[in-house]
């Protein structure tokens, strides 16, 4: 059996610079790993099929996890079948990139496992077909991206603290890009500028969350209170970076929901794994 990390991320800004004539949106941001992990436990097994428990709300054939199973199978030199445990402590729905992250934790994985023997540029190209936050959790690192979020170049970051929150409530992506009043027309940065101010750069998705869902408004004015309140991603979660001057406990204590204090990561636990 193998027991693996799986971890979260924020998006420290998140700009939408354009529209792409297949549809999707440009983007660019910032990807900050960080030390909330959900734990994968892979389990090879005599039957010719994939077994995922953890996750019984979401039927097999829509879990990522098995669909990177499936988008590695082609290049496998040998196959087994396969149980696969999760232990979920990254919220669904929240911005964190948790879905994503089980998905390329699942083809770092079985990639050995199954003897694919695909190097990092290889299944984050797989990766993206599953969603475009993949990649990232594939390569481990932190990164500046584009395009739809696939395009990275990868960036040290400080090391620092951040206060999340997790609003009651499951925003809809398609929800929040459907809308009039998103702004798509963000002129595109750089990582100088944003290092020179980065107070300055927010997330456009978030005055629409902030207005369709008062549970992530009441967070963000919670937040506001003690430092510059984010959305990260599409929500529905918000972070705060924390300071000296911050009674941490308190602010967890009296928070309006579900809170964590979370440290940024380097690079990512499975970096380095090896079977």
């Amino acid at each position: 059996m193998i027991r693996v990390p799986s971890p979260a991320k924020l998006n420290l800004f998140l700009h939408i610079t354009g529209r792409r004539d297949d549809g999707y949106h440009e983007l660019q941001s910032i990807f900050q790993l960080i030390d909330l992990y959900d734990w994968l436990e892979f389990t090879q097994i005599e039957q010719p099929e994939i077994k995922i428990n953890g996750l019984n709300d979401v039927d097999l054939e829509q879990n990522l996890i098995y669909k990177a199973t499936q988008i590695l199978k082609p290049f496998a030199k040998q196959t087994s079948g396969l149980n696969i445990s999760i232990e979920k402590n990254i919220p669904m729905g929240a911005g964190l990139g948790g879905g994503s992250s089980n998905a390329a934790t699942t083809l770092i994985v079985v990639n050995q496992l199954w003897s694919c023997g695909l190097d990092n540029d290889q299944l984050a190209e797989l990766g993206v077909k599953l969603g475009a936050d993949v990649p990232i959790f594939v390569h481990g690192r932190n990164a500046w991206a584009e395009g739809i979020g696939e395009h990275l170049t990868f960036i040290d970051l400080d090391q620092k603290q951040y206060i999340v929150l997790k609003p009651d409530c499951f925003i809809s992506t398609q929800r929040l890009f459907s809308q009039k009043t998103l702004t798509r027309d963000t002129n595109p940065t750089t990582f100088c500028a944003y290092q020179l101010k980065p107070s300055s750069f927010g997330n456009n998705f978030e005055p629409i969350a902030r207005k369709l869902y008062p549970e992530v408004e009441e967070a963000m004015q919670y937040l506001d209170q003690f430092g510059i309140a984010k959305l990260t991603g599409t929500g529905a979660c918000v972070f705060v970076e924390v300071n000296d001057e911050m009674n941490v406990e308190d602010i967890l204590e009296h928070s309006p929901c579900k809170s964590y204090l979370v440290n940024s990561l380097k690079e990512s636990p499975l970096i380095h794994f090896s079977v």
